[in-house]
């Protein structure tokens, strides 16, 4: 399983975003990829709604197909999607 979730790092501790399905113990290991702190939002001390992180848009980005796919839609069709239909 792979996750992307925003944290904080203060005093020492890394304190997520929000919190992610894991059961207690469960051993993870952690990619740091520090965010320029103004294009990174703070984070509440309440957990609640947010805005997707860069990474996590990024990684959606990757996983879609750059060919066909069941819908008709793929990577191809980028110029006619952005420019209309030619012809």
């Amino acid at each position: 399983m792979s996750t992307t979730i925003e944290a904080l790092y203060k005093q020492g501790v890394l304190r997520l975003s929000r919190p992610i399905d894991l059961a207690d113990g469960t051993r993870v290991n952690v990619i740091v990829i520090a965010s320029h702190p103004a294009l990174t939002p703070v984070i509440p001390d309440e957990p609640g709604p947010r805005k997707k992180t860069s990474a996590e848009i990024m990684s959606e980005i990757a996983a879609m197909p750059m060919e066909s796919s069941p819908d008709g839609f793929s990577g191809e069709d980028h110029d006619q999607v952005l420019y209309g239909w030619w012809g």
